[in-house]
């Protein structure tokens, strides 16, 4: 008998038994059920607003398996999953990349929505949101809040603690009041970095100044990732994860902490500013059920649960506990290495999105009407301009010049609300005060586009 013949009959059993071992490993498929079917169907028809129609919503659910997870996967030619990235960095905190470049790597990742959520500050959404106009991304504006908690009946169990925001396509409303906020908390991360600095100094570590603000960049509040990057960049450590395993951990020989808010008031902030609070990675945390507890009175709307290595058990039972929704990111910096999670790699589960849009929903749209009620009361240039900041509206130049305010909340709204809700009472009152408004008066500089 020749190898061929020999090959011919033992080769299929081997396959089979190959086969077999990857459909175990990989985890049971199966259709949607009619939950994650109307879930699936309302998310990707929030992600595709902005697109005239959308008749791939349908067809691609009916494409779409889940695994035991509820995870949404891809079956056949056709098929799309909606991916949501809600934890990433630039370079305007603490990450390696600009924000453009944030979005044109989760692009690359297969990434529909994407919230861009610097340290402390929400400089790089207008850049992010402009890079997503050419690649088809959904941005939500957030940010990444440093605070601290602080229970007054046990004073030594004060920890860090940061919270996620997630605002509308408006941003936040009562924006001169965060922003005064997060500068508050940007003015003490250098104060901050400098006492690191200091620390390492007297643990014969002369790292300079100098060094660590060149890193951050020009006007960026530096972070203990600044620090760590100049201890590697003048040698004293091998890596970051030394420089924070051995120095800058919290409660580290060269820890320090900052001017940070109480947790509870930071989360209060943001309800009152029209954002979600979700509590970021509290696996990192010495209490969580306590911190949890309390911040869940304050007004937590979420927290982390889902990381790239899947869903963390313990987590998920205190979301039920307490009524929270079950969320997650990847925390992307773009450092490179095996240790970072990439953009996109958390699979958040279709009911966790549903979940997740019908709590942001109505406090977004609230955000909206408020924005826009607040210009169509008194317009003028700089309330405007935050409009047209986080609204992706363009004034649009040729044979029919958007020119007056009713055009352009028109756009804005229909970026991010359904035809349902915005066709409402409210809305179309708002549209009559500003008909007659001019929005290229006054010499502001909003982006224009030709047709």
């Amino acid at each position: 008998m020749g190898d061929d013949a020999f090959v011919s009959k033992e080769n299929p059993k081997k396959a089979k038994d190959k086969k077999k071992k990857k459909k175990k490993r990989g985890g049971a498929k199966k259709k949607m059920t009619a939950e994650q079917t109307l879930a699936f169907k309302a998310v990707t028809e929030w992600v595709n607003l902005d697109q005239q129609s959308s008749p791939l919503v349908a067809s691609t659910a009916s494409a779409c398996v889940v695994d035991d997870f509820g995870v949404q996967k891809t079956m056949g030619r056709g098929g799309g999953k909606v991916v949501f990235e809600l934890h990433s960095h630039s370079k305007c905190s603490d990450g390696f990349l600009s924000p453009s470049k944030v979005v044109e790597r989760a692009h690359g990742n297969g990434v529909k929505v994407l919230a861009l959520t610097d340290h402390d500050t929400m400089a790089g959404v207008p850049e992010a949101i402009e890079a997503a106009r050419r690649f088809g991304i959904k941005i939500i504006p957030g940010v990444e809040i440093s605070t601290i908690y602080s229970p007054s009946i046990n004073p030594e169990a004060e920890e860090p603690v940061h919270i996620l925001a997630y605002y509308s396509s408006c941003g936040p409303k009562k924006f001169e009041e965060l922003e005064k906020f997060l500068a508050n908390i940007r003015d003490g991360r250098f104060l901050r970095a400098k006492n690191m600095v200091f620390k390492l100094n007297k643990l014969k570590l002369p790292l300079k100044w100098e060094h660590v603000a060149r890193i951050a960049g020009k006007g960026v509040a530096p972070g203990r990732l600044h620090v760590a990057r100049a201890m590697v960049e003048a040698g004293y450590v091998e890596n970051l994860k030394q420089a924070f395993a051995k120095y800058l951990y919290d409660g580290g020989p060269a820890y320090s902490t900052g001017s940070e808010p109480v947790s509870e008031e930071a989360i209060q902030l943001i309800c009152e500013t029209g954002g979600l609070a979700v509590l970021a990675h509290p696996w990192a945390l010495k209490n969580p059920v306590a911190v949890i507890r309390s911040l869940k009175d304050a007004g937590l709307h979420g927290l982390e649960v889902y990381r790239s290595d899947g869903k963390l058990a313990a987590y998920s039972d205190l979301a039920d506990v307490y009524g929270l929704l079950k969320l997650g990111g990847s925390d992307y910096h773009g450092r490179g290495g095996n240790s970072e999670s990439e953009l996109g790699s958390v699979n958040l589960p279709v009911l966790a999105l549903d979940d997740f849009l019908k709590v942001a929903r109505p406090i977004w749209c609230d955000a909206i009407r408020e924005i826009l009620e607040n210009y169509a009361e008194e317009p003028c240039d700089s309330k405007l301009a935050r409009i047209t900041r986080y609204g992706r509206s363009r004034i649009v130049k040729g044979n029919t010049p958007v020119s007056c305010g009713t055009d352009l909340i028109e756009r804005c709204l229909s970026l991010w609300l359904t035809n349902e809700e915005r066709q409402n009472a409210e809305f179309e009152a708002i549209k009559m005060k500003v008909s007659h408004v001019s929005v290229s008066q006054g010499g502001l500089h909003v982006p224009v586009e030709s047709k």
